[in-house]
């Protein structure tokens, strides 16, 4: 028996909190129309975002209507929620290339068919920028309190804080309001989701409707996703993991999730998943048998890929994780060798020295891989060090270019993972 929709994002942890339980009924029956908006304040979403965009993706799939709104207009303002410093305003011509970015990547998530439950895709600013300033002072102004607002979390940090919170962030929840207002006249929205940093935002534009309209409608939020060890999931060494290829690549979006704690693979796979709950306690128990094979985290890692990047761009992921193990490296196809080897550090030498017979001894300290011949024999010596994936057994032997990969440039490796990318010149 399949189980209800709210029972399922429950058993998920998706939950943090609903204004109303009446919540849970209507996402049931298929009656939500729900929305969450993404500010473009960057020019990819990142994982915080597609955490929502899941939920609003379980929601269509249970029989609900999704609307997803690009803030070209709160993006000009930028919302304080979660921030103790105010954001840099960005100018038009940088919020116009975020939302068209962002834009692509959104309706690549949901179904945007015709029909009463295809996904709407709205801008705010089409409706934002044409409020005069005395009618925003009166709607949604006059149905707001500045005791409901100073009360908000978002706010009432910022207050508090040496830095305090300029007019402009103070009204992003106004606008927020005023949004939900307008997609509730249009569309019928009764639901706004969102993270639990949200949560004072939604109430605030719930009660605006309230009072307005005479109409009820609702709001639900997910919890903040922590790693086991407290710290926010989302971030690796170089930043915000983001959907874009062009910024975070296909092979570092799968190795994100592929480099998993054991102890997070469970909550990662509910969240990121489509697999059932059943089927994810099965692999979360065969993880746990055999942890060395990472049942969970491949599993996780391949599903998350293909529904980001498609069957191509999980198949380029897998190639390029697969690339520095593979026996013949100069048979890898060059864009999965050259994503693998995105981050590995560089040297180059010219191209001349190999036709003057240079010997590996040279070129490994030349660009300095060992600092002396006698480091270099020694490893050499001991098994560990590698041309272009081939072991190398001789100190005398010479680099030619047939050692050059299709990428153009050698490759040296010393011991099992420190990779030299050593470019032509």
């Amino acid at each position: 028996m399949t189980s209800k929709v709210s029972e399922d994002l429950k058993r998920r942890g998706l939950v943090n909190q609903v204004t109303s339980e009446k919540v849970f009924d209507l996402i049931d029956k298929g009656e939500a129309t729900a929305y969450i908006g993404f500010d473009p304040t960057a020019a990819s979403l990142h994982l915080g975002n597609l955490i929502q965009l899941l939920l609003l993706r379980r929601l269509q799939v249970g029989g609900n209507r999704p609307i997803v709104v690009a803030g070209g207009g709160t993006a000009m303002v930028g919302d304080p929620s979660g921030r103790s410093t105010e954001r840099n305003l960005l100018d038009d011509e940088a919020i116009e290339y975020n939302l068209q970015r962002v834009g692509q990547q959104l309706q690549a998530y949901l179904d945007f068919s015709d029909g009463p439950k295809g996904a709407i895709l709205v801008n705010n600013r089409d409706w934002l920028e044409k409020i005069p300033f005395i009618s925003f002072l009166r709607d949604p102004g006059k149905f707001v309190t500045i005791n409901q607002m100073l009360a908000k979390d978002s706010v009432a940090s910022r207050i508090s804080s040496e830095h305090g919170i300029s007019f402009t962030e103070f009204t992003y929840m106004l606008m927020q309001a005023y949004d939900f207002g307008q997609l509730s006249d249009t569309y019928g929205c009764n639901m706004q989701l969102g993270g639990s940093d949200q949560w004072g935002n939604i109430t605030v534009g719930i009660d605006y409707i309230s009072k307005s309209r005479g109409r009820e409608v609702y709001g639900i939020t997910t919890p903040l996703l922590t790693k086991s060890d407290g710290t926010k999931f989302g971030k690796s060494v170089g930043g915000a993991i983001y959907l874009d290829s062009d910024l975070t690549s296909q092979y570092d979006f799968y190795q994100f999730f592929l480099r998993s704690d054991d102890g997070d693979i469970e909550k990662l796979l509910k969240v990121f998943t489509f697999f059932s709950v059943d089927e994810i306690d099965d692999l979360v128990k065969a993880s746990a048998i055999a942890p060395e094979k990472r049942i969970g985290q491949h599993a996780l890692a391949r599903s998350i890929t293909e529904f980001v990047h498609g069957k191509d761009g999980l198949e380029l992921a897998v190639a390029a994780s697969e690339a520095l193990f593979a026996d013949d490296i100069a048979s890898v196809e060059p864009s999965a060798l050259r994503m693998a080897l995105a981050g590995a550090p560089r040297a180059s030498i010219a191209r001349s020295r190999l036709e003057g017979g240079a010997t590996i001894l040279d070129v490994a300290i030349e660009v300095g891989l060992v600092s002396s011949r006698s480091e270099g024999r020694k490893l050499i010596k001991a098994g560990g060090l590698y041309l272009s994936g081939r072991r190398v057994i001789d100190e005398e032997a010479l680099v030619s270019s047939s050692d050059e990969l299709a990428i153009g440039a050698l490759l040296l490796r010393k011991g099992k993972a420190n990779y030299l990318v050593v470019e032509l010149k």
